[in-house]
């Protein structure tokens, strides 16, 4: 393993078709379930557009020979699809079918990338309940390469968050949990009505995660909406960043760990340099005095960020990598997105060789593999003979072909 990389792919999907879900919701929720999958339906009609159309028939023409979208659920097929891509191990997400690419469902209820404080309490937890129940069986299939990301609909009843991380712990689900990235009209998470949650989260050794996938819900159907969705949603993946590190909850739970998943992280260096200048105190702090941004802190934010707080950044602009000293070469982890189409398979090999060529080996180690398998404890030993077998070697990603690519 010393020879090939180790590729661990920190922010991946997987979920069911919609009516598989079924079984695993508690039956008194199955009759709702029926009624949002016709909602569904009818929804899905609106996007049913011309270039979407366009869109599908190439993307089935480019991954008809990888499985199609199986792999969201099928393990068989999955591990296959892992080991064409050289990767030896990941971190599931939920939501295999997030662009409407067909023949599977978001989690139900509304429970994945889109719950927010604005989802219905009750159902949105038995939506997360049936998740994390199929999720579970579906890690144990090739349980040292898979760990899965409870989802945890943290919002509406903290206790009832805290026993569904107990119950993802002790279910072999290594990846973490999952909760909204908007909280609606309910506490931020500096409240520290989340304390519990952060207690068990760092009690269990469960990574704590915010996903990309929510955005703005005061704009109409009109020009724009969607550049405009598009251009905002980075800012509402990562608004539970500062709400947790300047509200003190890395100070009160040192050991609690934070990672914000395919969101980028081209914007970190600056939230962090203006962050610690209001620490500091700079000129226009001074009509408030320092303390009031110490509030709750006895570290500068950036020395939380740099023991707390780590970048799933999923499949990296041009910009992340220009930028990965002022990140922290140490903080920043890859994700192929798989199954999604704005990632990099079935075709990441190439990806990587473009990417990461000009990157010197020991950062590309550690962005591609190494810090994730610290962050999640990824058994090395366990995946030295996947690696052996599957992992691209030195000379694919920095050789001749890559000096070309980034020439």
């Amino acid at each position: 393993m010393a020879d090939r990389y180790l590729l661990i792919s920190t922010d991946t999907h997987a979920g069911l078709p919609p009516e598989k879900y079924r079984e695993y919701l508690d039956p008194q929720y199955r009759a709702a379930f029926d009624e949002s999958l016709a909602n569904d339906v009818t929804s899905a009609q609106l996007i049913n557009q011309d270039e979407h159309q366009r869109f599908l028939a190439e993307w089935n023409a480019q991954i008809g020979g990888h499985g199609g979208m199986t792999g969201s659920w099928d393990p068989v097929v999955r591990t296959k699809e892992l080991d064409g891509e050289g990767v030896a191990a990941e971190v599931v997400f939920p939501d295999a079918d997030a662009a409407g690419v067909g023949g599977v469902s978001g989690s139900p209820f509304g429970s994945g990338l889109g719950s927010s404080g604005d989802s219905d309490p009750e159902l949105v937890m038995a939506g997360a309940w049936a998740h994390n129940r199929w999720l579970a069986e579906f890690c144990q299939h090739d349980p040292e390469r898979r760990y899965g990301v409870a989802i945890v609909p943290a919002l509406h009843d903290v206790q009832a968050a805290v026993r569904l991380v107990e119950w993802a712990a002790n279910h072999g689900i290594r990846g973490g949990v999952m909760i909204p990235a908007r909280w609606g009209s309910y506490p931020a998470y500096n409240d520290r009505v989340y304390d519990p949650l952060w207690s068990v989260c760092a009690e269990a050794g469960m990574v704590v995660h915010t996903h990309s996938g929510v955005g703005p819900t005061d704009y109409t159907w009109s020009p724009g909406l969607i550049s405009i969705y598009a251009t905002e949603s980075y800012w509402w993946g990562a608004r539970p960043f500062w709400a947790l590190l300047l509200g003190g909850v890395f100070e009160r739970h040192p050991t609690l760990r934070y990672a914000i998943a395919e969101n980028g992280a081209w914007w970190v260096p600056d939230i962090l340099d203006r962050m610690d200048s209001k620490w500091e105190g700079d000129h226009p702090t001074r009509k408030f005095g320092p303390s009031a941004f110490r509030d709750g802190m006895t570290m500068m934010p950036s020395e939380y960020y740099r023991r707390n707080v780590w970048l799933a950044s999923s499949v990296m602009g041009e910009i992340e990598v220009e930028r990965r000293h002022r990140i922290g070469v140490d903080r920043l982890m890859w994700g192929h997105d798989y199954p999604h189409p704005e990632g990099t398979w079935p075709n990441t090999r190439a990806w990587l060789r473009e990417r990461f060529g000009a990157v010197p080996e020991d950062e590309a180690r550690r962005i591609l593999g190494l810090n994730a398998a610290e962050l999640y404890g990824f058994d090395l030993a366990r995946l030295a003979p996947v690696v052996e077998r599957i992992g691209p070697t030195p000379q694919e990603i920095h050789g001749p072909a890559a000096a070309e690519a980034s020439a």
